[in-house]
């Protein structure tokens, strides 16, 4: 059954983790107005666990920018078939000019 509370939207957007020590940089695949499913750079430590927040700044491609706070819903490793991991975050109240830029992807 599905338990998503917003039609996802594929994407190809470019982010970066605020606040990390190394590989910041993260692809986001898919989005709605509450989430996101990016995937990352692997990690010898799995740095997204399930429960903690982080922040992101999201690019879009005609330079504006998004800072967004997250909760970390999910987070996988894809190896050995893959050398990324793929994480699904709740988006903490999303701004509204964040929620409109998703209107404009519909």
């Amino acid at each position: 059954m599905e338990r998503r509370k917003s039609e996802r939207i594929t994407v190809n957007l470019k982010a970066e983790r605020i606040s990390c020590t190394k590989n910041c940089s993260v692809f986001i695949e898919n989005l709605s107005e509450d989430g996101i499913y990016m995937i990352t750079a692997p990690s010898k430590n799995m740095e997204y666990i399930p429960g903690s927040e982080i922040s992101l700044h999201l690019h879009l491609g005609n330079g504006n920018l998004f800072d967004l706070n997250c909760f970390v819903s999910w987070a996988y490793d894809n190896a050995p078939d893959d050398l990324t991991n793929s994480v699904g975050l709740e988006i903490l109240s999303p701004p509204d000019e964040y929620k409109e830029f998703i209107r404009t992807l519909k």
